[in-house]
């Protein structure tokens, strides 16, 4: 949507490696076992698990993808503060990726299937 909008840095992407898209959260992920690729939206409001316990961090994301290609078991544990800004985030499994790493992936494909 934003044409200029600077690409996110490999340091940006393991301190936030989420894309806000309106009431989304998206997250790019890589299999480092056979190097599939994931793109995961998390609903505001419905995918997050409340943490009573934390009150500086009160909402957690603790999701495992698993791939087609493999049985690599991807896990994404992440916590948020009140306005859903990343707190802490953690990946096993995999690495995240940025979206425009994806969508090439994904136009390579197209162009190899015509």
């Amino acid at each position: 949507m934003w044409p200029f909008r600077k690409k996110k840095s490999d340091q940006e992407l393991q301190s936030n490696p989420f894309y806000r898209e309106g009431n989304l959260l998206v997250v790019y992920l890589k299999c480092d076992k056979c190097g599939e690729y994931f793109r995961s939206h998390l609903r505001i409001g419905y995918d997050f698990i409340n943490d009573y316990d934390n009150a500086a961090a009160p909402y957690k994301i603790d999701k495992i993808y698993v791939g087609s290609k493999c049985p690599n078991k991807i896990h994404l544990l992440a916590s948020f503060g009140a306005s859903y800004k990343v707190r802490t985030v953690s990946l096993e499994g995999g690495k995240f990726i940025t979206k425009e790493e994806y969508e090439q992936m994904v136009q390579e494909k197209k162009e190899a299937e015509k």
